[in-house]
């Protein structure tokens, strides 16, 4: 039927592409429920665009840093709940071969009608072995006295293991409550910045430097890195750096341009921006923490003017955002689902601070 027909498709050019476009914001805008009202906001320009995807961006960085942040503790709880586990599991063979033990030793006694050995011995009809024997029955008493002992001591330490697994079940299954509700608000955050993004043509993404693909944004490519930029040689950056573990950190974030930002990727195909800087140092042989808000204490804090290649650099109030200084005020840095790993001046976002790796 007429009202059903599809109406003819017209490639969209000069004012009629405009005029799509803030049309197509405005939809935008009120499916995303920026404003948490059911009304249309006013037309949005491409800027304005920016500002809201960036701040969403921004948003679900943060929550990526408490989902690093809570993945590293759930590791470790997970790692000390086996680790518990497993000493248990020795200490309870180790408690089954005692009772073994003293299993042996009662029916040993039962056999023998349930008399205490030195009695025994005292109405033996060999009367010059009395003295020895005695001496060999309160050993041998001693001796079991010391078993049952050593038992009840394995059972108290076996319960305490016991109580501490307990204990860390407890403070994993909290982790991963954690984890699901960081990951839960990662994903509402990059959906609004997608639901978005994809109602914009291709050049005004480009143009507002959001390019991309807004469907696949924050899901690493099956190629395992994307178009690379910014490649200019590293050379002169490692040659500021202040040690050879910084030249090295340095090298291997030249290495990894142009690879997909997927949060909570740590490499080596793709990465978040902390997990950037982790495999950059550990490439170097040291070892950082996981998160943005411990990797800037993971060394001496030095001031902007004194920045060098390999140095941290840290954005906005709360620690949210790091990047590796490659020298002549520019950083490598993983910036977020709309563009790859890439270089890109320390001016771009509000300076927070700066770590050297020590």
């Amino acid at each position: 039927m007429a009202a059903h027909r599809k109406p003819s498709r017209r490639s969209l050019g000069g004012n009629t592409a405009r005029t799509a476009f803030t049309l197509a914001l405005a939809g935008a805008a009120t499916a995303t429920g920026f404003e948490g009202t059911g009304n249309a906001e006013p037309e949005l320009t491409a800027e304005q665009v920016k500002a809201k995807v960036d701040k969403l961006y921004r948003q679900a960085e943060v929550a990526t840093e408490k989902y690093n942040g809570a993945m590293e503790k759930a590791d470790s709880a997970e790692h000390r709940l086996s680790t518990l586990r497993d000493e248990a599991a020795r200490k309870t063979d180790k408690l089954n071969s005692a009772r073994d033990t003293l299993g042996s030793m009662a029916a040993a006694q039962y056999r023998d009608g349930g008399m205490d050995p030195a009695l025994q011995l005292a109405l033996s009809d060999d009367p010059d072995r009395y003295l020895e024997g005695a001496e060999f029955a309160e050993r041998a008493g001693t001796r079991q006295a010391a078993a049952v002992a050593d038992v009840r001591k394995q059972l108290r330490e076996i319960e305490r293991l016991r109580g501490a697994a307990r204990v860390e079940l407890t403070t994993l299954t909290s982790r991963q409550a954690e984890l699901k509700r960081a990951k839960s608000t990662i994903n509402g955050k990059l959906d609004a910045a997608r639901e978005l993004l994809s109602r914009l043509p291709a050049a005004e993404r480009a143009r507002i430097g959001l390019g991309g693909d807004p469907a696949g944004a924050g899901r690493a490519s099956r190629s395992g890195q994307g178009a690379r930029v910014g490649l200019e040689a590293p050379g002169s950056a490692t040659a500021g750096a202040p040690d050879s573990r910084a030249a090295a950190a340095v090298s291997y974030a030249y290495s990894k341009l142009g690879s997909p930002y997927v949060w909570g990727a740590t490499g080596p195909h793709a990465f978040d921006c902390s997990g950037l800087i982790q495999a950059a140092y550990r490439s170097a042989g040291v070892s950082l923490p996981r998160t943005t808000y411990a990797q800037i204490d993971a060394g001496r804090r030095v001031s902007r003017s004194e920045l060098a290649p390999g140095d941290l650099v840290f954005f906005y109030s709360g620690i949210s955002h790091v990047g590796l200084y490659i020298g002549n005020g520019q950083m490598i840095h993983a910036p977020n689902p709309s563009a790859p790993v890439r270089i890109a001046p320390i001016d771009e976002m509000p300076f927070a601070g700066a770590t050297r790796v020590t």
